[in-house]
């Protein structure tokens, strides 16, 4: 229907057109050619006409293109239609197909399980009469038991529960005996494989860590160029001893001694200081004030690096490996400690090498028993600086660098401040005992002399004002620097009299200590 409108609206413009270009002509001419009007009349309706035939047969062609469309679409209609059922139908054929595959199996599941039905029904029937069987047999064994306990209690005198007692009684002290041998046997048996065992361990850790054994003394030798070094490194009336002795806390003996002039201190870090800085203004050759405190200030330094080293080598030397730098720098301080005249650093060395061969034989974590005997006397590297025993304080130290709970516990319980609970603890207990017990290891008398001159030092710091104090001439002189402007001159009198009062109701020496206050007020400026 559409192209037939579509032909007819294209007839219509035409014969429009046709009409609209007649009228025009006429119009035109109308005038211009008075006889020539009828002429064109004719033929615009000659032309009205073939536009009108042109037009009918466009619009037949139309309907005729119209009715053929509509044919073929309507085939191809049909044919979709076709397709579509076949498909469904198909569909529908492939579903009860399946539906009667599932059926079939669904059937024979069905006669399997009545199949398994059955067999269970008679397997339970062939149940129940051997029950019945077994219930029959069962009664008749009670009965012939029950005969024959009538007749053993008719031979024997005894009821049941009489003859039960009696054996279990017999049986008991049997018993009783055969497992007190057994438990005596077993215990001596036992202690004399521990004790061999004991033995043949502590010896084959003593036998793998043979450490050397160095006895230190409280005084250093420096050796001198010639005689005239002394007179320069004691000064003009003696400034220089004074500052290097004032700076380094050391007591600086020169005496008749050939080259050679002795350095007296306890503190083995101050005698090293006073060491190292002597040595290099020897060799710088200029000795005065400025220079001895530069040199002093050296020498420190350099101690301070000695100490990171110490750490260091004890560390790789042990195999500990993931200690905290603190911990290490703490290790490298006791290389200058020493217990009982016996380098703490070189003990806890020895320490943990024998825990680390104890616990391989035992069978237990080696490395960490070599790590819990490196830091078991970690503590006596603050005992002058933190109040408690080294026990505490390395337990703290530890506890605040995150080591492991066994190690804390091992450094807890080597002195037996609290019960060791592990094997750890144990093997760091035997291992400090045997590094501790060996001849010429340790010297009662020299620990108590340092603890004296600890003891004399900390009294005088106590006191508000005092900036150093250093004991001197084996604790028969302490040195005491003050603030000069907190402790002015008269305020030095009474100070120094009251520490001597302490020192003497709190303190035990022999002969006579001199308490030495020294104030000294200096000004620098620049000129520039």
């Amino acid at each position: 229907m559409q192209e037939v409108s579509l032909a007819l609206a294209l007839v219509l413009c035409l014969v429009t057109l046709l009409i609209g270009a007649g009228i025009a002509g006429f119009i035109t001419y109308r005038k211009g050619v008075a006889a020539g009007v009828e002429q064109r009349k004719q033929q615009a309706e000659a032309a009205i006409g073939s536009a009108e035939k042109e037009a009918g047969r466009i619009l037949e062609d139309a309907k005729k293109d119209a009715a053929s469309r509509k044919k073929n679409a309507l085939i191809e209609a049909k044919d979709e239609i076709y397709k579509l059922r076949s498909d469904a139908e198909k569909e529908i054929k492939d579903r009860r197909s399946e539906i009667g595959r599932q059926e079939r199996r669904i059937q024979q599941k069905e006669e399997s399980l009545d199949k398994k039905t059955d067999n269970l029904e008679r397997k339970e029937e062939n149940l129940k009469r051997k029950l019945r069987s077994a219930d029959e047999k069962l009664a008749e064994a009670e009965s012939v038991k029950e005969s024959q306990r009538k007749e053993l209690e008719r031979i024997s005198g005894l009821t049941q529960e009489q003859a039960k007692e009696y054996l279990l009684s017999t049986l008991e002290n049997e018993l009783t005996h055969d497992k007190a041998v057994k438990i005596s046997l077993y215990e001596q048996q036992l202690k004399d494989e521990c004790e061999e065992k004991a033995r043949s361990y502590i010896s084959l850790a003593i036998a793998k860590c043979a450490a050397d054994q160095v006895s230190e003394s409280a005084v250093s030798v420096v050796a001198l160029p010639n005689d005239e070094m002394k007179g320069r490194i004691i000064g003009r009336e003696g400034r220089n001893i004074r500052t290097l002795e004032t700076l380094t806390g050391v007591d600086i003996i020169i005496d008749d001694t050939p080259e050679a002039i002795t350095l007296s201190c306890f503190d083995h870090v101050r005698r090293e200081v006073a060491r190292i800085a002597l040595e290099k203004l020897i060799a710088d050759g200029r000795i005065h004030p400025t220079k001895i405190e530069e040199m002093v200030e050296k020498a420190r330094h350099e101690v301070e690096h000695r100490i990171r080293q110490e750490g260091e080598r004890a560390v790789l030397e042990t195999n500990v490996h993931g200690l905290n730098n603190e911990l290490t720098k703490l290790l490298g301080r006791l290389y200058f400690r020493t217990s009982y005249r016996q380098n703490v650093l070189a003990h806890s060395i020895e320490v943990s090498k024998l825990c680390g061969v104890l616990a391989s034989e035992l069978g237990v974590d080696a490395n960490l028993a070599r790590r819990a005997g490196l830091l078991h006397d970690i503590g006596k590297a603050l005992t002058a600086e933190i109040e408690g025993s080294h026990v505490q304080i390395g337990v703290d130290v530890c506890r605040k660098y995150n080591e492991n709970a066994d190690v804390l516990h091992a450094i807890e319980a080597h002195h037996n401040d609290v019960e060791p609970r592990t094997a750890i603890a144990c093997i760091v207990q035997a291992a400090d005992a045997i590094s501790a017990a060996r001849p010429a290891a340790r010297s009662e008398n020299y620990e108590n002399y340092i603890k004296r001159l600890q003891k004399l030092e900390s009294i005088c710091a106590s006191y508000d004002g005092v900036e150093k104090c250093y004991a001197l001439q084996a604790g028969r002189e302490i040195r005491v620097m003050v603030v000069p402007e907190v402790i002015n001159d008269e305020k030095m009198v009474l100070v120094a009299h009251q520490i001597a009062k302490q020192i003497e109701s709190e303190m035990e020496y022999p002969g006579q200590i001199k308490v030495n206050l020294i104030r000294e007020s200096r000004v620098v400026d620049y000129a520039k």
